[in-house]
C-alpha cells in the first residue's frame, strides 16, 4: 500500500507541473487582456452606444438619451461627405509623398551610409523629441509669405508675386507628409536593412543592371516596409485635424476637425460619434483591402 501511495504521488507530480506550464501563457494574457477591455472594447462599445442617441426637445446642452437612431450615421455623412473625402483624398497625397521621399532616405541609410548609419536614424527620430504641435506650428513660418520656400520660389520667373503657401490645401499636405514621414522611413528601412546583401550581388551575376536587380529584388523584398509605413502614414494622416486646423483655412477642414468640433464645441456627441464610427469603418475596409491586393496577408 505504501509503494502504492508513493507510486501515484511520483505521477501526480509532473501531471500537475505539466498543467501549471501549460496555463503560464493565458495567465501572461491577462494584463493585456484587461488592458484591452478597458482602454478599447469598453470605450468602443461607448462610442457605439452614444451614436445611436438622440436629443429630447428641451433638455439641456450635452443631454442626450438611447433611442437606438441610427439615422444619425445617414445625417452626418450627409452633412459632412466634403470634409469626410478631402480626409482621405489629403491623407493619400500625403502618403504618396512621404513613400517617395523616404524609399530614397531608407535606401541610402541601409545601404549607403556605412559608419554613420546609426546617426542618420536617430536624425529620421529626431523629430519625435518635439511635441507634434510645435512641429505644425513651425511649418506656418517655414511656409509662410516671409519664408525661405516663398521667398525662393519667387525668384524664379514664372512666379508671381502674389504667391501664398499659408493656408491652402498644399500647406496641410505638407504638413501631413511632414510630421508622418518617420512612421514611413523606420518600417522602410527595417525591411530594407534585413535584405541579404549577397542576394543583390546574385542579380548581377545573373546579368541584371541596377534597375532591373532594384525593380525585380530590392522593392519585392522591401514590401512588407512599404505596406507598413503606408498603413502607419495613411491611417493617423486620414484623422489628423492638427495641421488643418494650423495650416489650413475653413476650406481645407478634415474630418477630424468635424469630429473634435462636434465633440468639444457644439456639444453633439451622437454625430461625433456616428462619424468617428464611419471614418474607422472605412479605414478597415481599406486597410484590409489595400493588405489583400498587395499580397501582405500576414500583416493583418
Amino acid at each position: 500500500m505504501a509503494f502504492l501511495h508513493a507510486t501515484a504521488g511520483n505521477h501526480s507530480g509532473p501531471r500537475s507541473g505539466l498543467r501549471s506550464r501549460s496555463l503560464t501563457p493565458y495567465l501572461l494574457l491577462i494584463p493585456g487582456l484587461l488592458w484591452l477591455v478597458t482602454f478599447f472594447v469598453i470605450p468602443i462599445l461607448s462610442l457605439a452606444s452614444t451614436s445611436t442617441m438622440v436629443r429630447p426637445e428641451g433638455a439641456s446642452l450635452g443631454t442626450y438619451v438611447q433611442q437606438l437612431r441610427f439615422q444619425n450615421y445617414v445625417d452626418a455623412f450627409s452633412a459632412y461627405k466634403e470634409q469626410y473625402f478631402r480626409s482621405f483624398f489629403y491623407a493619400g497625397i500625403a502618403t504618396l509623398a512621404a513613400l517617395a521621399i523616404a524609399y530614397p532616405l531608407a535606401y541610402m541609410i541601409a545601404f549607403k551610409s556605412g559608419k554613420y548609419r546609426n546617426i542618420l536614424v536617430v536624425l529620421v527620430v529626431a523629430p519625435f523629441f518635439t511635441s507634434f504641435l510645435l512641429r505644425t506650428v513651425a511649418w506656418t513660418q517655414i511656409l509662410g509669405d516671409d519664408g525661405p520656400v516663398v521667398g525662393t520660389l519667387k525668384l524664379l520667373p514664372f512666379v508671381g508675386d502674389s504667391l501664398r503657401l499659408t493656408a491652402t490645401p498644399f500647406a496641410v499636405v505638407a504638413g501631413l507628409t511632414y510630421n508622418f514621414l518617420p512612421f514611413m522611413t523606420l518600417p522602410l528601412y527595417a525591411s530594407l536593412e534585413r535584405i541579404d546583401p549577397r542576394t543583390l550581388e546574385a542579380a548581377g551575376d545573373l546579368y541584371a543592371n541596377a534597375f532591373t536587380t532594384f525593380r525585380k529584388v530590392t522593392v519585392p523584398l522591401s514590401m512588407p516596409g512599404v505596406v507598413a509605413g503606408t498603413l502607419l502614414t495613411f491611417i493617423p494622416a486620414a484623422g489628423d485635424y492638427v495641421n488643418a486646423t494650423i495650416l489650413g483655412n475653413p476650406n481645407t477642414k478634415m474630418i477630424g476637425n468635424v469630429i473634435e468640433s462636434r465633440f468639444f464645441a457644439v456639444v453633439d456627441y451622437p454625430t461625433a460619434a456616428a462619424l468617428s464610427f464611419t471614418l474607422m469603418a472605412t479605414i478597415l475596409i481599406l486597410v484590409t483591402l489595400y493588405i489583400r491586393k498587395s499580397g501582405t496577408d500576414e500583416l493583418v
